[in-house]
């Protein structure tokens, strides 16, 4: 397998490997602590150093299980970088606790994921959703305390815009506060305005990193859903009917249809493809892969083979097929 390349995150000296292992759905839904071991394993073996979590993710049991699969391997804590995010809480009916980013919550739920994951500290942590209710120099504020306290070591956001993004990032230059280093939003063949568009301006002004989720939007993209939705997949798991009109869609799976030709041609499968596509953005610091087994991981980190193929006329290809217009 082709050598893991790493990025630093941003203008950070924080160094990630390109190719990154989350646990959104699979861990606590499809994923035990045995299963997970396998994975983390793997997914270190071939040289990822960043993995990324969620208070919200299997109400807190995600946390957990990444959590002991990583004291129970015996990993070193300088040997790897691991993250959370906090916004939508797991005390679900109760006032301050879910659905912000106020003070007392932001303070309570950082010792909450830290208990779980069995750490002193995260690497990075998110505000995983923007909240409009509570003002942007109040979650800066707590954000920089987070840090200075020494419970993680670099903040960021996810899914924010880029004005929130700046208006944080202002707030804490003027301070003198501990800036937003990061920000982790969905980026596929499918979606790409904010990293391409909206936060354009932000990579050179303030140095913005990226951590990019889904790039396989939901599985759309590894091809498997072209004739409906398979038994066992993600989209037919129960609190997931939203994915199924997205995953079912006609225009878009037959896109996919073309884009495994490509694939194909290179060698390599058509999820691999995709993910290699959005590493190849330069802007990219990691994109953050799934599985819920061992040959999940081993099938997303061939991406690499498929990184070392992108020349500027198969990138060129794969944007007529998305966007048919540039053909001309």
């Amino acid at each position: 397998m082709t050598d893991m390349p790493y990025r630093r995150l941003g203008r950070s000296g924080l160094k990630v490997s390109v190719l990154s292992f989350g646990s959104w759905v699979t861990f606590g839904d499809q994923v035990d602590t045995n299963l997970a071991k396998d994975c983390l394993t793997a997914a270190r073996e071939a040289g990822v150093n960043f993995f990324d979590n969620a208070e919200a993710y299997a109400g807190g049991q995600s946390e957990q299980i990444m959590g002991d699969a990583i004291r129970e391997l015996g990993w070193e804590r300088w040997s790897y970088v691991i993250s959370t995010k906090i916004f939508w809480g797991i005390h679900k009916d109760t006032v301050n606790m879910a659905n912000t980013l106020n003070r007392k919550y932001l303070m309570q739920s950082i010792d909450g994921s830290l208990e779980r994951l069995g750490l002193d500290f995260v690497d990075l942590l998110f505000c995983h959703r923007a909240d409009p209710e509570t003002p942007i120099e109040e979650t800066v504020w707590a954000m920089s305390d987070i840090i200075s306290a020494g419970k993680a070591l670099y903040w960021g956001t996810s899914e924010w815009t880029a004005d929130e993004i700046r208006a944080a990032y202002e707030i804490a230059e003027r301070h003198h506060l501990h800036k937003p280093v990061m920000e982790q939003p969905q980026y596929n063949l499918f979606e790409t305005k904010k990293v391409e568009r909206e936060f354009a301006r932000l990579y050179d002004d303030i140095g913005l990193g990226l951590t990019t989720w889904s790039p396989l939007a939901s599985g759309l993209l590894s091809g498997k859903y072209a004739d409906g939705i398979p038994e066992g997949s993600r989209a037919s798991l129960p609190g997931y009917e939203w994915l199924r009109d997205m995953l079912t869609d006609e225009k878009k799976n037959k896109q996919v249809t073309e884009l495994g030709a490509v694939a194909e041609r290179l060698g390599v499968s058509t999820a691999q493809l995709a993910i290699a596509w959005c590493a190849a953005n330069p802007r990219v610091s990691t994109v953050i892969t799934g599985a819920s087994n061992v040959a999940q991981v081993h099938e997303n980190l061939g991406a690499l083979k498929a990184l070392d193929q992108l020349t500027p006329d198969v990138m060129h290809e794969i944007a007529t097929i998305i966007h048919p217009w540039l053909k001309g």
